[in-house]
Formats: structure tokens, sequence, C-alpha cells
């Protein structure tokens, strides 16, 4: 994997970055995000890590986490470069309202938007965290064991701690690099899947009581009272989706989450190759990846499952 010159001379000749992330960020969006911060500024560049929403409590491991600030109001974004990660959308990190002097964007995700002066969108790429990798070592930066830690988090949250099919020789090889330079495979396992809150427990409980199956598609929601009622954050969600898809009977498993009244987030998940979830995604405006995608619905719950099901239908 060989970043594109133009990206490479971009951060060379720059020297004041706002690095960005998607908003609900996951371990993806935060590693590389933090990582990047980190060699850039053992270049002697300047650099401000953003995301609109707060990083998750179980995220808080990562070395680096109090980089993230999820306020620019005091930015001149006139004077700043930006390098928007893991999404290619300015929308999708809430940011579209500001003006760079300069933007990159790296992302590797299918759907693909209009933005960015200089753009490194590879589809074919597990994860960022490995786009970021092999950035980091053309700009001639020693991967430290907290740059390693963040991106062996990046890379194993998306490719399911190598479990998914996007898990390629050059994801383990890269893997072992990390791990040679100070990752801790046990300890960011740990604090990934063995962590939980009892809050997050009891929403998980609750999500799984709403479990519906339409043949091979799985379906669960949440509801604003049911965060309430459990005391759980939004992010304490991010996994949900993956539990359905347990059962040997299911394709695709959707959770509908509630953002307001009669408007929900859905996060869409399949196995295998056989469904294209991205492309299910894209018909409601949202985008992702083959087996991992998001989008909205304003409907009522029962209008918004119908027109997901109707739309798997069409591309299934």
């Amino acid at each position: 994997m060989i970043p594109p010159k133009e990206l490479l001379r971009f951060l060379q000749k720059e020297n004041n970055f706002v690095i960005a992330a998607h908003i609900s960020p996951d371990g993806d969006a935060l590693g590389s995000s933090i990582a990047l911060s980190m060699a850039l500024e053992s270049l002697g560049k300047k650099t401000i890590v953003y995301d609109k929403d707060p990083v998750p409590e179980f995220y808080k491991f990562l070395p680096g986490s109090e980089r993230f600030t999820n306020s620019l109001s005091t930015l001149n974004s006139q004077l700043s470069t930006l390098v928007l990660l893991d999404c290619n959308d300015a929308e999708r990190a809430g940011i579209e309202k500001l003006q760079f002097a300069s933007s990159a964007v790296i992302d590797h995700h299918e759907t693909a938007r209009d933005f960015g002066d200089v753009k490194w969108i590879d589809p074919k790429s597990p994860a960022t965290g490995l786009m970021i990798f092999y950035l980091i070592k053309e700009l001639g930066v020693t991967v430290t064991k907290e740059i390693a830690a963040n991106l062996y988090t990046a890379i194993a949250i998306d490719t399911g701690t190598f479990r998914y099919s996007n898990t390629t020789p050059d994801v383990l090889r890269v893997s072992a690099e990390l791990i040679e330079a100070g990752a801790d495979p046990s300890c960011i396992a740990e604090n990934l899947y063995e962590t939980w809150t009892d809050n997050r427990f009891r929403l998980l409980l609750k999500v799984l009581n709403t479990l519906e199956i339409y043949n091979d598609i799985a379906i669960t929601h949440v509801t604003l009272d049911m965060f309430r009622g459990a005391g759980a954050a939004i992010s304490d969600t991010e996994t949900f989706p993956e539990f359905p898809r347990k059962l040997k009977s299911i394709k695709i498993s959707a959770l509908f989450r509630e953002i307001e009244n009669n408007h929900y987030k859905i996060s869409l998940r399949s196995k295998g190759r056989d469904v294209n979830v991205a492309k299910i995604a894209e018909m409601f405006g949202g985008g992702g990846h083959s087996n991992a995608a998001g989008c909205k619905i304003r409907a009522d719950f029962k209008a918004a499952k119908e027109a997901l099901l109707k739309a798997v239908r069409e591309i299934a």
C-alpha cells in the first residue's frame, strides 16, 4: 500500500492541521486520528484533533485520547489545514459550515463524496488505520508504543479482531509489526470487549428483547426511553448490531436507533460477500462498507422498518 505522493507533499508542506473524524467515532476513526496527530507533531507540526462527539468511555484507554476536542469555536479555519479521517464528507464530521485553507481526505469507505483538495480513498483497505500506518512510515516517523496501540486498535475494530473477511495477510503482517512496536493485544482486547458498564449491559438486554426476524434479516431497535431507562449513552450501542448476526440463519442485522421522534439512525451488518449493505444504505443517503454501513430514515418505526425491508429485497 503506497500513499499518494501528493498527500505526502501536502502533509510535509503544511504546519497547522485540524484532524477530524466522523460523528459517533469508532476505534478506527479514533485510533487513526490520534496516531496521525502524534506522527505529525513528531515532525514539528501543530495539530488539533476534533470530533463533534466525545470519545466513548470504553475508548479512553487509548493513549492520547485526551487530545480530542469537540469544540472549534476559537479556531481560525482560514489559517488551518483540514485532514478528514475515516469519512469523506464534511457533513459526516459535522464541519460542513467551516471553510479551511486546504483539505485532505484519508478514508476507506465505498461511498465517496466530492470533498477534499487531496484525496486518498481506498475501499479495498480493511481499515483507515492500515492506511495511516503506511502513511506514517512514508513520512519517516518512528512507530512508537503509543502510535502502535492506536493503530492496532483501529485495525482490530474494523476487522472484527481479525474475524472478518477483510482480514488480509497484510493486516496480520502490519499487526505483528505493531505488536513488536509495543501494542499489547491482550490489554487492548480486554478494554474493547471486557470493560462494559452495568448500564451498557442493561441496555443490550433491552435491545435483544426487541429482536424481530424476517427470513434471514434480524431487526432490533432502541428508543430514547430505553436509553434513559438504562442510563446508557448513544455510543454504548456501537457493537449491538453484531449480536443478532451471530445466529447462523441471519445474513443481515439492522439496529434502529431513535434519534428523535420519527427519526432513526440505522446500523447495518452482513456476513460474507453475499450482501453489500453499503448499497442498501446508499438508497437512503447513507453509506459505508460491504459488511458494515449506516443510514437515516425519517419516519415512524413501522414505516422505517418496512422501507428498509423493501430496500433489502431489491438489493439482496
